[in-house]
């Protein structure tokens, strides 16, 4: 186990001991560029605008940790698991997330353009502002997310569930809904217009109510 401020060089001294246990630790502004932390487990962590860029962290485990700002572009995360963490601003361009778990995170205005987020899963996450921009989320099973004023153009949406979701001022340019399941999501902020990007998936009456008094219609 590793214990109070964490370097580069401690990482690396270590790494022939096998997978770690950070517990506690500061790694605030570190450059962990590229290094091998695979299986790596970071426990109440902080990492504030810490660079992993590159990094190989499959596998990893991301527990309780406080890391605005931190920098995870081009970073193999595969598999990895990250339970109550504030990656707020966080940056995960081109990140490879197959297979990720998040649950009870902040990812408020991160940055996931381009990142690989095949099979990954998303619960009670926040992804207000965050740049979603092309993701898949096809078939996928929303629970809790806030995607408010999220960019989120051309992102499929096929088959997916909302509950307890929102959507609201999000920027739906280009995406796809057929057949997804609406009902649990807040579409405030969505001018009738952009119904039409609804085409085939199923909303509640007042969903529909809320379109069309755009227009002056009352649905009773």
């Amino acid at each position: 186990m590793i214990e109070c401020t964490v370097t580069r060089e401690a990482l690396l001294e270590s790494a022939a001991e096998g997978p770690r246990t950070l517990t506690g630790c500061n790694l605030d502004e570190g450059d962990f560029s590229g290094l091998d932390l695979g299986g790596t487990t970071f426990e109440r962590c902080t990492m504030a605008r810490a660079s992993f860029d590159g990094a190989d962290l499959s596998g990893a485990r991301f527990l309780r940790c406080r890391g605005p700002e931190a920098g995870f572009v081009r970073a193999e995360l595969g598999d990895a698991t990250i339970i109550g963490c504030d990656f707020s601003n966080g940056l995960f361009r081109h990140a490879r997330l197959t297979g990720t778990r998040f649950e009870g995170t902040k990812l408020t205005g991160a940055d996931l353009t381009d990142a690989g987020l095949l099979g990954a899963t998303f619960a009670e996450v926040l992804l207000s502002f965050a740049k979603l921009p092309g993701m898949s989320f096809r078939k996928a099973r929303l629970h809790r997310i806030d995607f408010s004023d999220a960019d989120l153009r051309k992102c499929d949406f096929r088959m997916a569930s909302f509950e307890d979701c929102s959507l609201r001022n999000a920027t739906l340019d280009g995406c796809r809904f057929e057949q997804a399941d609406l009902r649990g999501a807040d579409l405030g902020g969505i001018e009738l217009r952009d119904a039409r990007l609804f085409r085939g998936a199923v909303i509640s009456r007042i969903q529909a109510a809320e379109l069309l008094s755009q227009l002056g219609l009352e649905v009773r």
